[in-house]
């Protein structure tokens, strides 16, 4: 993935998590901290920060009630805002160095906000739950902090198809979005096209590991390779698992040693500054902000390298400790966001097939005994199955170059939050100046789509400095970007070409007629 380097030393960027309910009492004011990044910074530095924040929230509101903002551009820094929960804020503050003013993508950054939010609620709840469950606030923040250092730490070397979903820190350098992933997008899912045949026995398999489940209201995740086959959970819980999924679960993140699908170092090496040690080597900020003073172990699902397959083709983890001392791993539970209901993540792997089933805690009555039972009835009912699916899956299969269209470069979004863009392998061939174009122009359909307030049609076709098209559609919910370097001189060829494109992938949605 291609990132730019802050260096967060010099205040390059600052990530905090902030409750403007708490600590409005004077000498308080440590109390609405949840979590700061660089966690070394003093105190008199994190509260000018979140009191500066809380100034702009505020401020804000007087104009726009419903919506505060989002981002505020000053001359040396970009704040970009997420209301997370309910007076919950998450806020990043940018530093404009010479490679980030160029690099950095503020609708890319809120995203990322989103992306680790969602996470953290997949597997802890709420955090407003958790702040009532225990009001010092020690048991947030004993959680956070190793969430978001293991969302930003990691391997750099995924086996991603999707590369946006790479950790953060590369080479041990801290790393932000950049206009390399212009044409990616962060919050969606990727979906494999699948054939009729293949699909009616798919839909057969998730009617078998439902039956197997033994519940109506278990919910199934189907993934071949990093990509979305079939899914019967809600839209959000559907991209937060499937994030999860592609960054831990799936063959390719379980996999090490093999060669990457993802440009992540395309980078610029001499613009990087170490970062990891901000980040774990903090204990001399406080112990009594940063880590529960409670002597609960706090489980860290984001852990790399801790997920394994065993002999009976489920995923395992010792990151959730083991069964009353046993040898048995304990199955993690995720929340759904909507109910907050609480689910055993069943995880099942054949080849590029991975199987997620999500089954009520509530309808398991004996833990990990019961749970073994519904693992041993999926294995009875769904084996052959799951092989045929498989074997289906891989024969339709054309590979990581399936949905490269040649001469296009492309990304394409719907209104169901599905995207699907060329193959990072070719958007590495673009020129750096297609990409700043692309990314600028991004820049400008999402301001333009704030304005509208509706799914209105809008097209923007510039010409980059390398001679490059760059191009932009919007209709109906659904968006296209385009770039186009092997385009003739003229702006009607570039149309044409488009159009060509928007009747053979798209239905004719782009299409100017």
């Amino acid at each position: 993935m291609g990132l730019a380097s802050v260096n967060t030393a010099s205040e390059g960027m600052q990530l905090c998590i902030f409750d403007l309910r708490r600590g409005q009492q004077e000498g308080q004011e440590l109390d609405k901290i949840l979590f700061f990044f660089p966690a070394d910074l003093p105190f008199a530095t994190q509260l000018s920060v979140i009191g500066l924040s809380e100034g702009l929230i505020t401020f804000t509101r007087i104009f726009s009630p419903d919506a505060a903002c989002e981002v505020i551009e000053a001359e040396r820094h970009s704040h970009v805002f997420y209301e997370a929960e309910s007076d919950i804020w998450m806020v990043m503050v940018v530093d404009k160095s010479k490679e980030s003013k160029a690099a950095c993508q503020v609708d890319a950054l809120r995203k990322v906000l989103k992306e680790v939010h969602s996470l953290f609620v997949l597997f802890h709840g709420t955090m407003r739950s958790m702040l009532e469950k225990e009001t010092s606030g020690g048991l947030i923040r004993s959680h956070l902090y190793p969430f978001i250092t293991d969302y930003l730490s990691g391997c750099g070397d995924l086996n991603l198809t999707c590369n946006f979903w790479a950790d953060f820190l590369i080479g041990r350098k801290l790393q932000l979005p950049s206009f390399h992933d212009c044409l990616m997008e962060r919050g969606t899912v990727q979906m494999l096209t699948v054939g009729r045949e293949a699909a009616i026995e798919v839909q057969s398999l998730v009617k078998v590991l439902e039956c197997s489940a033994g519940t109506t209201s278990c919910y199934s995740l189907v993934l071949f390779q990093d990509l979305l086959v079939s899914t019967t959970l809600s839209p959000d819980d559907t991209i937060s698992l499937f994030t999860y999924a592609v960054l831990r679960l799936t063959p390719h993140a379980l996999s090490s040693g093999a060669t990457s699908w993802s440009y992540l170092q395309r980078t610029n090496a001499g613009s990087q500054v170490p970062a990891l040690s901000t980040i774990t080597n903090s204990g001399s900020v406080s112990d009594n902000i940063y880590r529960s003073q409670n002597n609960c172990q706090v489980k860290r699902p984001l852990h790399h390298n801790r997920w394994f397959r065993g002999n009976d083709g489920f995923l395992a983890s010792d990151i959730w400790g083991t069964d009353n001392g046993s040898q048995t791993s304990v199955t993690p539970i995720v929340y759904l966001q909507l109910t907050e209901e609480r689910m055993y993540l069943c995880a099942y792997q054949h080849k590029s097939l991975t199987i997620i089933l999500l089954v009520p805690v509530s309808s398991i009555l004996n833990g990990e005994q019961g749970l073994s039972l519904v693992k041993q009835q999926v294995l009875e009912n769904a084996s052959l199955k799951m092989l045929m699916v498989e074997e289906k899956l891989s024969k339709g299969w054309g590979g990581e170059n399936a949905y490269h269209v040649s001469g296009y470069r492309y990304l394409l979004v719907d209104d169901e939050r599905v995207s699907r863009a060329s193959p990072p392998a070719k958007v590495m061939t673009l020129a750096k100046e297609s990409l700043l174009a692309l990314s600028k122009l991004r820049e400008e359909v999402n301001l333009e789509k704030k304005r509208a307030k509706c799914s209105s049609k809008l097209e923007i076709c510039v010409r980059a400095k390398n001679g490059a098209w760059v191009i932009a559609r919007t209709s109906r919910g659904k968006e296209l970007y385009m770039v186009l370097e092997k385009a003739s001189e003229t702006l009607l060829y570039a149309a044409d070409s488009v159009e060509k494109f928007s009747n053979r992938y798209c239905s004719g949605v782009f299409s100017l007629d």
